[in-house]
């Protein structure tokens, strides 16, 4: 089942209802790429963006980090240092409203 973005279905199914692929929940919105920080959640990981902040008055750059809570359905292998690729999707939890819909690489 295609869900509208450019991303490969992964090959083993999953019952999950909550799964872009092999269940009803529907991506919208944006997609982000990140690193994921952390998966001792149960289906559930958190994905961690790094981005540069322009500061006017000393004309230099600043790093910040966004953490993202974001579903992982089983079918989607994944290991903190994975770089992934999120959707967003309606609210699944007081936390989570993005999905891993993609792996791009291991240990980045």
């Amino acid at each position: 089942m295609a869900i509208g973005l450019n991303v490969e279905e992964p090959e083993e199914p999953c019952s999950d209802a909550n799964c872009p692929f092999h269940g009803t929940l529907s991506v919208r919105g944006q997609t982000l790429e990140g690193t994921v920080a952390s998966t001792d959640m149960e289906k559930t990981v958190v994905v961690e963006r790094e981005y540069d902040v322009h500061v006017p008055k000393y004309d230099r750059y600043m790093k910040r980090r966004s953490r993202i809570p974001a579903h992982a359905p089983p079918c989607v292998d994944l290991a903190e240092g994975d770089t992934v690729r999120i959707a967003e999707t309606r609210p699944l939890s007081k936390t989570k409203a993005h999905v891993v819909v993609e792996t791009l690489g291991g240990d980045a």
